[in-house]
């Protein structure tokens, strides 16, 4: 690299390898950042039979512990996606990390199950600011065809991360203690967001790219599909939200097995899981046919989900785990993507915003529902057949998209 001054001009001027190697490094510290925020969602969904142990507190409780953050999150989307298409997106994703880790750091503080939950709502709202931020600003590190992969490997970073927190949390928790191990995720996380905020750079823009109006999100949300996705949106979330959340206390509590087990066991998912984001987006890109992506990955989640009751060995829990989580989130990138091809891509941060509103509040029935499904009934089997009636009834949605022709807004 090189400074050439002529007159008062000054000109940077960046040589071709370090110009090839910026859109790697971005990508590289926007997948990390997310993967850090990740670990404290996790970790609290990990230690839920230690916290609740400690906090004396019932599963409908620990559901409300879940639901106040997914809440306030769900909330804070669809305003999350404007000021996305309105603001640096780069400086959204930075004050978003920095909320999310600080009171990552204050939950570990905390003995008061009220607090625990105010911690949490709040938490929420700047969650909200690292998804539709981070999503745009990885998405723009990719050419437009490619957006479903970009999205695919955004989330892979945070299943990555639950790797490496299942197979050591259970491990580190003995000598540590679920409070320090929550301390060291959000000073992790402060650290790599100070590499970030130093070296990453914001999103390009297009240079005829206009802020969103009022208007624009009237007509985006006019389209059937934007609804339509949306509902399958909250299938997904759903799923993922009251499989992650209480796989653990499922493994313990209704199987019989100890911590160590719940961990490898959610360990192994997370491994398959995070592959299969980057895989579901690119054979998307490449067939060109991300409903069929869809469509698939809700029909095997709706048959794993049906017979995880009726498993009770150790290998063949493992094995019906790790196949629900190969379609976990498989099509996390092409359902993004979906609405994207109907309305275009003027006004991306707010239909990914609509999109991951609708998501959530899958997130807050089910991190809820699937508790007190397990204190009304005394198992978890009642909820796990909830979602799979829900993953089927995503199936017959996906039909009636691909049934829509396609057309775009600009």
């Amino acid at each position: 690299m090189a400074i050439v001054s002529s007159g008062r001009a000054v000109t940077e001027v960046v040589s071709p390898a370090a110009r090839r190697r910026r859109p790697v490094l971005n990508r590289t510290l926007i997948v990390v950042c997310q993967s850090m925020q990740a670990l404290c969602f996790g970790g609290i969904a990990l230690f839920l039979p230690l916290i609740r142990q400690d906090l004396g507190i019932s599963p409908s409780q620990a559901g409300l512990l879940a639901a106040a953050g997914t809440f306030t999150y769900a909330l804070m989307q669809i305003p999350s996606g404007y000021l996305s298409d309105r603001f640096d997106t780069k400086r959204l994703f930075v004050v978003g990390l920095v909320g999310t880790n600080l009171l990552t750091l204050t939950f570990a503080s905390l003995d008061s199950f009220g607090w625990l939950v105010v911690n949490q709502a709040v938490s929420g709202v700047f969650r909200a600011l690292v998804f539709a931020p981070g999503l745009l600003l990885i998405s723009r590190q990719f050419a437009e065809d490619r957006r479903a992969t970009a999205m695919g490997l955004y989330v892979a970073g945070g299943f990555s991360s639950n790797i490496l927190l299942n197979a050591l949390g259970p491990v580190l928790v003995g000598p540590l203690g679920w409070r320090s191990l929550m301390i060291l995720f959000g000073g992790s996380g402060l650290l790599v967001l100070l590499a970030f905020a130093r070296l990453g750079d914001s999103a390009p823009h297009k240079a005829d790219a206009k802020p969103p109006t009022w208007a624009d999100a009237r007509e985006i949300l006019s389209h059937r599909v934007v609804w339509l996705a949306g509902f399958i949106q909250f299938v997904r979330l759903a799923v993922v939200t009251g499989i992650g959340f209480w796989l653990p206390s499922l493994i313990v509590e209704d199987k019989g097995f100890s911590l160590g087990v719940a961990g490898a066991v959610v360990a192994i998912g997370a491994a398959v899981t995070a592959p299969a984001n980057f895989l579901g987006g690119w054979v998307s890109d490449r067939l060109g046919r991300p409903l069929a992506v869809v469509g698939v990955s809700l029909a095997m989640l709706a048959v794993t989900i049906f017979l995880i009751p009726f498993v009770d060995a150790l290998p063949l829990l493992i094995a019906v785990i790790a196949v629900n989580s190969v379609f976990l989130q498989l099509y996390f990138g092409p359902l993004f993507a979906v609405p994207l091809q109907h309305v275009g891509t003027a006004n991306a941060g707010l239909v990914t915003g609509f999109s991951n509103f609708c998501a959530n509040l899958g997130g807050v029935a089910f991190a809820y529902g699937l508790g007190a499904f397990k204190d009304a009934t005394g198992s978890f089997d009642a909820g796990l057949w909830a979602l799979a009636g829900m993953c089927a009834a995503g199936l017959a949605v996906t039909g009636l998209i691909a049934r829509l022709p396609l057309r775009s807004l600009g």
